[in-house]
């Protein structure tokens, strides 16, 4: 696995982490809902997850 696969990995891991706290600890993302704040971090790790499945089933 080159390092750029492995940047990718990591950013997916980290956006993962960071999408899961956000949501943790705002009652609107619970509901369901992206506020303001999350809308942002939730898409970065919808777009990273995105990525790295693509990526993924390509190697199959």
């Amino acid at each position: 696995m080159s390092a750029t696969k492995d940047d990718l990995y990591v950013r997916y891991m980290k956006a993962f982490k960071a999408s899961g706290e956000h949501t943790r600890g705002c009652a609107d993302c619970q509901d369901g809902r992206e506020c303001r704040a999350g809308a942002p971090i939730h898409e970065r790790f919808v777009r990273l997850q995105d990525a790295y499945q693509a990526r993924q089933s390509k190697q199959r």
